[in-house]
């Protein structure tokens, strides 16, 4: 006659969970439904709620001891028969009637549309002004409500359409922490706010009908908080994980995030990966990298025979081919695991029952082998994991999840021997997470998920391809006409599982650890630590130790450098700063064509020398304080000698002008406008010694691009260049062989210098950006849109002191990507900066040719 439907929830009451896909609930009407229990007998009255919805009609009784009776509108006129309302009938039958032809005309579920709304504007200020109002649905698990919302120069308003579960949800604005566009459905009409900094819980998730819509209310919060919030990108979480900032639990939630994986979308839930393979053993050894799974490979590949199979059946599949059949997250997955804490949404999932006891969540080690051997079978893990709430793992609700065909009932999850109980299984896992061997392989796995490894002939080559719908492009929903067909779609989209948002294009770099560090400490990377004096090694270890934290302090006081003294000593702009090593005595070039002398003793000049009627571009000290050298714009390189006073040598290295020299155990890198970087050796010895030097050329660097500046590593084994177009390119000097070539820039790159650690690299150009870039894998990994154009600077890796085009210097933070102080200096752009060892002296030069002497004052 017409379905009923016994729920086996914990508490039988209705909810939205009980509405199909794209059906919506309006309202209620107290009633009574007529039922007889035996035919010819009298009826039986039952008093309850009427609940209008968009594809049928939902009587939810008083006593919960009773059925809630759920019929589809093909059973409506049957059902009414059945059916006394206390308010008109006529009015209610109109209502169902028009409806049930709304739902014959549409079945997408665009219903709204047939029912009149009229959105109350509960505005808590009455001063509040509106600022545009559209039609959405709020979205939870496995639910969309649809309704109306409001922005106002305040708040955020939305009002459900059937005022379920409350009447209206407010959010202030200047409570927003973050705001995200999401894709739902594989479609951008999605909208996360956050009030706070988890990213695992949202205030609000609200599914637009029009892309549009949802762009204009996130540019108006995003311009209303750009002052209050900071905008994250990829990049910059990546250069904060790097640095061990934040955690991996914290990296992968912030990645999920961007990725538009959220915690009010099953079919986009955030995932985390398998890391422990060791669920028999009684201890759990994290030295062992046995313990681990292998990152490197998507769950389907962990097991080669199988891999074999899948490969086979991939191979003779006609396009589109896709290796696994089922998905590494989805909407059941997500459930199987959260049955215990959410049992009403698998009933939902699963048309009123649960699973069969066998295929439930009985045990971690059952479920890691079946992800191992099972023909399709390759979920992930969901963050709870690595979580502190162990409630998922226990049977705390009593629920009757059935019996396994031992006899047993399904009660806790079963944990491997290593475990305690659940809080010790969720902080070895968390240990896991954040280990050694998991610091240095995760990246490799975020290459799949997130990054260059999830599509395309990567994607092949690393087994990494799932079915096509679940990847954002596959298929256009929108242009689907038959309304089944498209029900049908949205169905297997939300329910089979999407890849998240790609955010990575190329190899995501690896994460800097302790390890690594030491080893990077040692005197020479090809000497074992085992052949290393324990003396030399204590004495050195200690002396750098000292030096490094000297130098961490400086830079984290840097904000406090004080104006010492200013000095206009040249005619035009400062190009180069050169000091001696007692810090006595201060050379400086500039655009004037001279080259300047500057006790630090007297106070005062002591010897200006001319060597070119054109600019000099740059000067740098040899070792032994016995010479400074200096480039020119005529193509030459100038050796002064500081004992004799006098020019000692001249070097006629270029086609065109030389904008930037490095020096590294006796070869000369010279960078010119000509597009070469060249190499050359001479003896600086010979300098010293007042001898002229046989240069001998060793290497040559072409460019697409004049070459405007150059940097080399601490170690010299790499070399950086900036041109003229907006191009990083990284050498490796040895070789002479280009390992990188980066266009970050969109006009000339005024500086580039590598970190302390060699890891990244750092430009400005007259784009006013400043970018960072990966040195293992040439990625640049974060953006920083400064508001003026800086002209040269100085970082640790973390914090920079740059020189901008106004004379002010500046401090930018980079785990933050914000100008954490701006202090004022000269009266024109700073064109040249250096700072001592200890990083508590810099000397800047600028535009208004003077040098100003600072002190850090802390």
């Amino acid at each position: 006659m017409f379905k009923t439907v016994i729920l086996n929830w914990m508490d039988c009451q209705f909810s939205l969970l009980l509405l199909d896909l794209e059906e919506y609930y309006f309202e209620q009407h107290t009633s009574w439904w007529i039922a007889a229990l035996i035919l010819f007998t009298p009826c039986r009255k039952i008093r309850g709620s009427l609940k209008v919805c968009s594809k049928s009609i939902i009587f939810e009784p008083e006593d919960h001891v009773e059925p809630i009776l759920k019929v589809c509108f093909c059973a409506l006129y049957t059902f009414l028969f059945h059916l006394e309302v206390s308010s008109k009938t006529e009015d209610v039958v109109q209502t169902l009637l028009q409806l049930h032809r709304a739902s014959c005309l549409d079945k997408l579920g665009d219903q709204t549309a047939m029912v009149s709304h009229n959105c109350t504007k509960l505005f808590q200020n009455v001063s509040e002004i509106p600022h545009m109002e559209c039609e959405a649905e709020m979205v939870t698990p496995l639910v969309t409500n649809p309704g109306h919302v409001c922005i106002t120069d305040q708040s955020l308003y939305f009002q459900p359409l059937n005022g379920y579960p409350e009447q209206v949800v407010r959010i202030e604005l200047h409570r927003v922490k973050q705001i995200y566009k999401r894709r739902h459905g594989l479609r951008p009409l999605g909208l996360e706010v956050f009030c706070t900094e988890n990213d695992f819980c949202s205030d609000i998730y609200l599914k637009f009908y029009k892309t549009s819509d949802r762009n204009d209310l996130y540019y108006y919060i995003a311009t209303f908080l750009e002052n209050h919030m900071v905008e994250h990108t990829a990049e910059s979480y990546m250069l904060q994980w790097q640095r061990g900032h934040l955690s991996n639990y914290q990296y992968l939630l912030h990645l999920n995030n961007l990725a538009d994986r959220s915690g009010n979308d099953l079919s986009q839930y955030p995932v985390f990966p398998w890391i422990i393979a060791d669920y028999n053993s009684t201890e759990l050894d994290m030295m062992n990298p046995a313990t681990f799974r292998d990152l490197s490979k998507p769950v389907g590949a962990l097991n080669k025979e199988r891999l074999e199979r899948l490969l086979s059946r991939y191979r003779d599949m006609p396009d589109p081919r896709f290796m696994y059949g089922s998905h590494y997250s989805s909407p059941g997955y997500v459930l199987f695991y959260l049955v215990r804490v959410a049992p009403e949404h698998m009933l939902c999932l699963q048309n009123g029952r649960y699973d069969n006891a066998d295929r439930m969540f009985n045990s971690i080690g059952e479920t890691w082998k079946n992800c191992l051997d099972g023909a399709t079978d390759f979920k992930e893990l969901i963050p709870d994991f690595y979580g502190n709430d162990p409630s998922f793992l226990l049977n705390c609700l009593s629920l009757d999840l059935g019996k396994r065909q031992g006899g047993s009932s399904v009660q806790d999850v079963v944990l491997p021997p290593w475990a305690a109980d659940a809080s010790d299984f969720l902080q070895k896992s968390q240990k896991a997470l954040e280990s050694q061997y998991v610091s240095e392989h995760l990246h490799e796995w975020i290459d799949l998920v997130f990054g260059f490894k999830q599509k395309g002939s990567e994607a092949v080559a690393a087994h990494n391809v799932f079915h096509p719908l679940t990847y954002e492009g596959g298929i256009d929903c929108d242009s689907i006409e038959d309304p089944n067909e498209k029900i049908a779609m949205l169905i297997q989209i939300l329910e089979f599982g999407q890849t998240p948002t790609q955010l990575f294009t190329t190899p995501h770099p690896q994460r800097i650890t302790p390890r690594f560090q030491s080893i990077s400490r040692t005197p020479s990377v090809n000497t074992p630590l085992n052949e290393l004096s324990p003396a030399s090694t204590s004495e050195d270890s200690s002396f750098e130790d000292l030096t490094e934290e000297t130098r961490r302090l400086a830079w984290n006081n840097i904000a406090k450098l004080k104006l010492m003294s200013t000095h206009k000593i040249h005619k035009e702009a400062v190009t180069g700063i050169a000091v001696t090593r007692t810090a006595s005595s201060v050379f400086t070039t500039s655009q004037d064509s001279t080259l300047k002398m500057f006790s630090r003793e007297s106070n005062g000049l002591q010897r200006s020398m001319s060597f070119s009627n054109m600019a000099l571009s740059s000067c740098l000290m040899l070792p032994e304080d016995k010479a400074v050298v200096c480039s020119s714009w005529d193509n030459n390189v100038y050796f002064y000698s500081i004992p004799f006073g006098r020019r000692q040598d001249t070097l006629m290295g270029h086609d065109d002008a030389i904008s930037k020299m490095c020096w590294k155990d006796n070869q000369l890198y010279t960078a010119s406008w000509d597009s070469t970087v060249k190499v050359w050796q001479c003896d600086s010895a010979d300098i010293a010694n007042n001898k002229r030097c046989q240069f001998q050329l060793l290497a040559e660097f072409e460019h697409e691009a004049g070459v405007n500046t150059i940097n080399l590593n601490p170690a010299g084994t790499l070399l950086v260049s900036g041109t003229k177009d907006g191009t990083v390119t990284i050498w490796d000097t040895s070789s002479s062989v280009q390992l990188h070539q980066v266009h970050c820039h969109s006009g000339k790159i005024h500086d580039v210098a590598f970190s302390p650690d060699s890891r990244h690299i750092l430009s400005v150009g007259e784009d006013s950006c400043l970018k960072v870039i990966d040195v293992q894998t040439g990625m640049m990994i974060s953006s920083v849109q400064a508001d003026e154009e800086q002209r040269c600077f100085c970082w640790d890796g973390n914090t920079v002191l740059s020189g901008g085009q106004s004379g002010h210097l500046q401090v930018l933070d980079l785990l933050s990507n914000k100008v954490t102080t701006r202090i004022p200096g000269h009266s024109g752009a700073v064109t040249a900066m250096w700072m001592n060892e200890q990083c508590s002296t810099v000397i800047t030069g600028g535009e208004d040719k003077q040098i100003i002497f600072w002190k850090l004052d802390c």
